[in-house]
């Protein structure tokens, strides 16, 4: 057991929230993303006597939520896709924000993992490209082409996804 247990109850208390947000945007499911929290504040309190020492535990705490996501992607069972049942009465209209916004969560599901995760670390955790290339481990060339990539994809896909709903009013 770590001797400064106070000090990593603060860090955590003060980082949850943080890091659940940054683990539903990687896994798009909350339960998952508690899952991916809680066992890497496992894996930070195992090393809490040298994390705590570092410059930046953030950066640590990161990239084990990454890499432990990235791991749970690879698990056999994490490939099966669950259905729910179809709703006996009908959904609300969404306004356009939160529209957007699923439409957004859906089509950044699409990407690879490590796209998406650039994407993550890039624009929601607001690393440079320098620091996201120290957390996925690669070069920065690769953080640049994958998060140019993705964003292409995420256009192109943008378009496609606003194009449909228009159609099918011209046509129904």
């Amino acid at each position: 057991m770590p001797a400064d247990i106070e000090g990593y109850r603060e860090y955590v208390a003060a980082r949850l929230d943080p890091l659940r947000r940054t683990a539903y945007l990687l896994c798009e499911d909350w339960h998952t993303a508690d899952d991916l929290v809680s066992t890497a504040l496992v894996k930070l309190l195992r090393h809490w006597r040298r994390v705590s020492a570092m410059d930046n535990p953030d950066a640590y705490v990161r990239r084990t939520l990454l890499r432990t996501w990235l791991d749970e992607r690879r698990r056999p069972w994490r490939r099966e896709a669950a259905w729910a049942e179809v709703p006996d009465r009908a959904v609300r209209a969404a306004t356009d924000a939160t529209a957007d916004r699923v439409t957004i969560l859906a089509l950044l599901a699409d990407l690879p993992p490590r796209r998406r995760a650039v994407l993550v670390l890039r624009y929601f955790c607001d690393l440079s490209v320098e620091e996201t290339a120290h957390e996925l481990g690669c070069s920065v060339g690769t953080v640049k082409s994958q998060s140019a990539r993705a964003i292409e994809a995420l256009r192109g896909r943008l378009v496609t996804a606003r194009t449909k709903p228009r159609e099918a009013e011209e046509h129904g």
